[in-house]
């Protein structure tokens, strides 16, 4: 389906690369002025360029999500430059150090923490306050499997993406009635930078494991993911509201 975000402002966090420079790229093909964040710069930068270079308006923000500092300065900007922040998606995210939870650092966790959800409490917290002035908005927060699942090893991920979804059931009963929606997109096994380097790292042979599971014996792209958050993020979704979409061939119906 092809959705039209004519005249809307959309921002994207950790859009330089995987699922947020897809969704970017989705959003900018859509019609909408899409504001791409990340902390790596060079790599935010020719994202953007790219972008413009093909017609499309975009910009490029350096932004580290774990810093509060930043995203209010985001949003500011946003804000001044476009005058609106119609849309969000709150993407940004890392990995944890792999480690049984008795083994597991404080500094991994609180790494982990500050990126996966204290980061999207940062800038749902700055976007909302735009939101809420200007009467409308959408957010689409990414969390993922991890969200939903548990997992060896991933205790310090797993517990910030499952932290995300109660950000957003939270935050979608607050706003309910003044016309900003918040949902989670939850994805599965998809091909990424992360992944690839999941696997360069000597965990080939468990992503390929991973993969058996999905009922559709395939890892996704970032471009499927990307399909959910503008559907969530368009008219066509106005009714949905505070609820996590799956969106991994089959793997959480087992």
């Amino acid at each position: 389906m092809n959705y039209s975000f004519n005249n809307k402002v959309a921002l994207v966090t950790g859009a330089a690369s995987g699922i947020g420079l897809a969704t970017a790229r989705a959003f900018a093909e859509s019609g909408a002025t899409v504001v791409l964040a990340d902390i790596n710069a060079d790599a935010v930068n020719k994202a953007a360029q790219d972008l413009v270079a093909n017609g499309f308006q975009a910009e490029a923000v350096i932004c580290n999500v774990a810093s509060l500092d930043d995203i209010e300065a985001m949003v500011k900007h946003i804000v001044s430059t476009y005058g609106q922040l119609d849309i969000a998606f709150n993407n940004a995210g890392i990995q944890n150090v792999l480690a049984e939870t008795a083994d597991a650092t404080a500094e991994d966790f609180d790494r982990v923490m500050s990126v996966n959800l204290r980061g999207v409490w940062g800038c749902m917290k700055y976007e909302l306050i735009q939101m809420r002035q200007q009467g409308n908005g959408v957010i689409v927060n990414c969390s993922s499997l991890g969200g939903i699942l548990g997992g060896a090893e991933r205790a310090n991920y797993h517990a910030a993406k499952h932290g995300v979804l109660g950000l957003t059931k939270s935050a979608a009963l607050e706003y309910a009635t003044r016309n900003i929606r918040i949902n989670a997109v939850c994805p599965g096994l998809i091909r990424t930078p992360m992944s690839e380097k999941m696997a360069a790292s000597g965990q080939k042979e468990a992503l390929d494991a991973m993969v058996k599971t999905v009922p559709m014996q395939r890892q996704g792209g970032p471009e499927e993911i990307a399909d959910a958050v503008l559907w969530l993020a368009s008219d066509c979704s106005s009714f949905v509201t505070g609820q996590s979409i799956s969106v991994d061939g089959g793997l959480t119906m087992r």
